[in-house]
């Protein structure tokens, strides 16, 4: 058994109570990384993440497994791929699961938009 302590007074939950509570995302100025930063409750038994990233048609740019996480607060780059140019129109999902994840426990989905070049150069 593992033992935490936190100072803020929270305390793990079990695992039926666990969810995502924040989601952070930026791409990078090189506009084929991604910055994804995920924070969910304290919790005492640790759950699976499985983040995917999907262009407009529908189509896989970036995947992202964590097995049972040891952490509550965490931070990832994530590359998007396939693509030679990435601009455009991009939905990242994040699934919290434990034994299975049809249906996830918890579900965030979150849009982003990866700007033309024109767009992003300064004084543009």
């Amino acid at each position: 058994m593992n033992v935490f302590f936190h100072a803020d007074g929270q305390h793990p939950l079990p695992k039926e109570e666990v969810r995502i509570e924040q989601v952070e995302l930026q791409p990078y100025p090189d506009r084929i990384r991604l910055y994804v930063h995920i924070r969910v409750s304290l919790f005492e038994e640790r759950p699976n993440l499985l983040l995917v990233v999907r262009d407009q048609n529908d189509r896989v740019a970036a995947e992202l497994s964590v097995i049972e996480t040891m952490h509550h607060d965490m931070e990832f780059t994530m590359h998007l791929r396939g693509k030679t140019d990435t601009t455009g129109s991009y939905t990242l999902s994040i699934d919290l699961f434990y034994e299975t994840r049809n249906p996830p426990q918890d579900r965030r989905v979150e849009t982003f938009v990866i700007p033309s070049t024109d767009e992003s150069s300064p004084g543009a």
